[in-house]
């Protein structure tokens, strides 16, 4: 009788101890590379752009299919905020990744004329992507992930040819 006591004494300890595991994991977001490939001066009716190319890689730890629903975030140049990206509607394999393009049109200031002008000019900066993540697990739910640093590195390329 002592024996099937402790038994249940035990199982009743295992029951009650905290689950440490998470049961799902956010996908990791990584920028590939990173390019100005324009600068646009303003035109009546138009305002100043850079446009901005960023490829991204998308990877999934989880041991499930993820559709990713959206992806927002900001993308800040040495410590500034330059514009915003959302990426939509992206299928993610259970534990592989998928590669996404996203092209920016982002308003040139007078505040971030200079850093792009200085990217044009192949000067290097520092850059990061801060922003969440919405997963879509089906009958699990649309988990929302951040905010948080998604990404972050060196900016150079060489020099464009504006003119």
């Amino acid at each position: 009788m002592k024996r099937a006591g402790f038994g249940i004494v035990a199982l009743g300890l295992v029951a009650c101890a905290p689950v440490q595991q998470k049961l799902v994991y956010p996908p990791v977001v990584e920028v590939e590379r990173i390019s100005l490939t324009s600068l646009r001066l303003p035109t009546p009716g138009r305002t100043a752009e850079a446009g901005v190319q960023l490829e991204l890689r998308i990877e999934n730890p989880n041991p499930l299919p993820v559709r990713l629903a959206r992806i927002e975030g900001a993308l800040v140049v040495e410590g500034q905020e330059v514009g915003q990206v959302t990426v939509s509607g992206l299928e993610l394999p259970a534990q592989g990744e998928t590669r996404q393009v996203a092209q920016l049109d982002l308003p040139l200031t007078l505040n971030t004329a200079a850093l792009f002008l200085g990217i044009a000019r192949g000067q290097e900066v520092s850059y990061r992507l801060d922003g969440t993540l919405t997963a879509d697990f089906g009958p699990l739910g649309q988990p929302r992930f951040g905010p948080f640093t998604l990404s972050q590195g060196v900016w150079k390329q060489a020099p464009l040819r504006l003119f």
